[in-house]
């Protein structure tokens, strides 16, 4: 469990086209949006609330030019903390006209287990500068080439819901490129089509579908083994997302949206 529980948040929805598709034009969100989600963990077919995400796009100077700055923050809730005690930061910067990653911070603790890893693109060079120090391995630093349309995680989240799903058929696959842990790695999501989803407080939406590639870890087995039900609007905001990890799953449902670009045309009642 010690491989980011976030993480899974930070997966909801990373779909990315392929490097001659990419198109950063944002449609689908502005500055001042909040989202805020609900984790639970299932065990033995019993669900327990275990903690909460939140995810925030503000408008910052970086470096002297306007950027969308992303911040996205989890925690288990205060009774679990002697189980298993989460506190997770993430922030990015990303170009305000088109999104393409400047750099990218996290700061995670996990169950003892703590992360700081830095991230800083050189478009120029075509260059990843990072920095990271855990918990079992001092201080590092490394340098990896990237080509166009590779991101880091936190801003893949936001460029993807910019896709256009209708130019998809059910079982399209959608290549997905982005450094993840002083990695860039090569995974795709696989369109599933629409399907109507219901919250436990009653409300449904119209959503799109997919699944998505993991990468095998610590917490997640690998394959297809996360799906994503995100609103069938223009926001295309995910709803709920579940994922299996080693022992049990996850899953988190949409509590509370801000500040929304769009009309929540998806929602039904």
């Amino acid at each position: 469990m010690k491989r980011h529980i976030l993480f899974f948040v930070l997966f909801f929805n990373t779909g990315i086209i392929s490097y001659s598709q990419c198109n950063n034009k944002v449609t689908a969100f502005t500055y001042g949006e909040k989202i805020t989600y609900s984790i639970y963990y299932n065990l033995s077919f019993l669900w327990f609330h275990a903690g909460e995400a939140h995810f925030n796009v503000e408008k910052k100077i970086y470096h002297n030019r306007s950027a969308f700055y992303f911040k996205s923050s989890g925690k288990t809730i205060n009774q679990y903390d002697w189980f298993f005690k989460v506190r997770d930061s993430y922030e990015a910067y990303s170009e305000s006209d088109i999104l393409k990653s400047i750099a990218f911070y996290r700061r995670t603790y996990e169950g003892g287990y703590e992360v700081n890893n830095k991230v800083y693109f050189n478009y120029k060079k075509n260059k990843i500068y990072t920095s990271t120090q855990n918990t079992y391995k001092s201080l590092t630093k490394d340098t990896l080439n990237f080509k166009p349309c590779t991101f880091d995680v936190l801003t893949a989240i936001y460029y993807c819901r910019n896709i256009d799903y209708s130019k998809y058929q059910i079982n399209d696959t959608i290549p997905v490129s982005m450094i993840i842990d002083n990695e860039i790695c090569h995974l795709h999501l696989r369109y599933l089509g629409k399907e109507q989803v219901e919250k436990p407080d009653g409300e449904k939406y119209n959503c799109i579908k997919f699944s998505i590639l993991l990468v095998q870890g610590s917490m997640f087995k690998g394959g297809e083994n996360m799906t994503v039900w995100v609103s069938d609007d223009g926001n295309k905001i995910p709803i709920i997302v579940e994922a299996k990890i080693l022992v049990g799953s996850i899953k988190a449902i949409v509590s509370d949206m801000q500040g929304v670009r769009h009309k929540i045309n998806s929602k039904i009642n």
